[in-house]
């Protein structure tokens, strides 16, 4: 192509050279380095005076030095009066930094936006990022390419017998990426939500308690003039047979609870699905597909299991939580919601209340939260007898990705597991943790993010999809002013 220059960064030079190869020339010389006391050194050898010039640099585990490249490449280019400058960066660093987390919390990815936009970009091409509407950061163009086109081709070609598979989600903030996989695909899915088992709390409540009357256990239709939600209130004395209205309360918790709290017309599915399970006759045949485990570090454990039967985690002195509560005591979300009410009615949550998005890793979530030894895992799908396709956009820790697909094994009776993702970050050891794992049969990933060749080499579930084709095709559909949207649906 006339008129182009394609320059590659340290992070990522392998993709730049087949991206070259498949556009039919080579990468453009760079001597890219460093000074002594560590400072990046960047000097362009070629001329890129009224040239379109793109710069391939993705985020490596050397993430700081590679943004930094980026902009000094960038503002090198600009220097030499270059016509466009087009940043293409497979893998976005700061991605999962999208959001507010707390009070103090950066912006981190809109922050990078901005120091691209000031370096001189002109457009940035980047694919499956971890919050698509971090496009609104820029204000430049941005392609946000997706990488389930070739993954979708990957499974019809490579998966036997993929049409009975199952797509699952290992996070409620990964649903939106598995139902169009499973869309694509046509096939079904299913979702793993993982919950923390806070320990049981002693609530000394001197006046009242707020409990909820559940509904009955045997099939008894309820009379018409009965609610099966019934909000009541139980006076100092545990004896059940003197509850009273909750009209003439006086208590800050009781008055909240009478003013805000509107209770939904549920069903009985809203109950466990063990109890559901053991009542015969009035059980939704959908419940059959939802499923309970418990995680203990990481892993899953049969129910009966009892966390001091071993060694607390290096370095963790907590004992576990209790997991035979008392039957009268009070239920752990009821006293967790009393006790916010009475500090302080709007709550203390960092962000004001909103829980307006689950994240949608458990990275996200990780940071600067204490380790929970013990969760709760729920797996809702039917996967018996199948294989299974775990998805997300990237693989940086494997605790989700085992705990997921132990359950989808041990709990669902899946027969092979697939861990798909878009970008292989592959921190902390975590591929040879999931190379452990008995439960993962294989591992697919694409060339986004550089991964060594030792460790290619030393696994034996490792799978990576080329994608250089399309970034290829990108660059000279946006070289020749011709559209980008038939990228974003190829098909075979």
């Amino acid at each position: 192509m006339r008129g182009v220059q394609i320059f590659s960064g340290t992070s990522h030079p392998i993709l730049a050279e087949m991206v070259c190869e498949r556009l039919g020339t080579q990468p453009a010389r760079a001597n890219l380095g460093k000074f002594s006391n560590g400072e990046t050194s960047v000097n362009i050898g070629v001329s890129v005076r009224n040239q379109d010039v793109y710069i391939v640099q993705s985020g490596s585990e050397k993430i700081n030095d590679s943004v930094m490249e980026l902009l000094i490449m960038i503002s090198a280019c600009k220097g030499g009066s270059a016509k466009s400058i087009t940043a293409v960066i497979p893998y976005f660093p700061y991605s999962r930094q999208s959001k507010k987390k707390s009070h103090r919390g950066a912006i981190t990815a809109r922050m990078l936006a901005n120091l691209l936009s000031v370096a001189g970009v002109d457009h940035v091409i980047t694919l499956d990022l971890h919050a698509s509407q971090m496009q609104g950061f820029f204000g430049k163009p941005v392609d946000n390419l997706f990488a389930e086109p070739f993954i979708a081709r990957w499974i019809r070609m490579s998966v036997p017998g993929w049409r009975e598979a199952v797509v699952v989600s290992k996070n409620a903030g990964g649903t939106k990426r598995v139902t169009s996989l499973a869309d694509t695909l046509k096939l079904n899915f299913g979702i793993v939500t993982t919950d923390r088992r806070r320990p049981k709390m002693n609530v000394a409540m001197s006046d009242s308690t707020v409990f909820f009357d559940s509904i009955d256990q045997d099939c008894t239709p309820l009379p018409k003039d009965d609610d099966p939600f019934v909000v009541r209130v139980r006076t100092g004395s545990k004896d059940a047979s003197a509850p009273k209205a909750l009209q003439n309360e006086t208590n800050p918790a009781e008055a909240f609870f009478s003013e805000r709290l509107s209770l939904p017309d549920i069903l009985t599915g809203a109950r466990r699905p063990s109890e559901l399970e053991a009542a015969d006759g009035c059980t939704d045949v959908r419940v059959r597909d939802v499923i309970t485990g418990r995680l203990v570090e990481g892993h899953l454990v049969d129910d009966d299991y009892h966390p001091d039967d071993s060694t607390c985690a290096e370095g963790d002195t907590t004992p576990g939580p209790s997991i035979h509560p008392e039957s009268d005591a009070v239920p752990e979300s009821m006293a967790d919601s009393v006790i916010s009410t009475t500090s302080s009615l709007p709550g203390d949550h960092a962000l004001g209340g909103s829980f307006d998005a689950a994240e949608s890793s458990d990275e996200e979530g990780s940071v600067g939260r204490a380790v929970e030894r013990e969760k709760t895992i729920t797996f809702v799908g039917d996967v018996r007898d199948r294989t299974v396709f775990i998805v997300d956009d990237m693989i940086d820790k494997s605790g989700s990705w085992i705990a997921a697909a132990e359950t989808v094994v041990k709990k669902g009776g899946a027969k092979k597991v697939y861990c798909i993702a878009t970008h292989g970050l592959f921190g902390d050891k975590s591929l040879e943790q999931m190379e452990a794992c008995e439960a993962i049969d294989h591992i697919v990933v694409t060339n986004t993010f550089p991964i060594s060749p030792l460790m290619v080499k030393r696994s034996k579930k490792l799978i990576i999809i080329d994608i250089s084709s399309l970034i290829a095709e990108s660059i000279r559909r946006h070289h020749y002013g011709e559209s980008v949207s038939a990228l974003f649906h190829l098909t075979d």
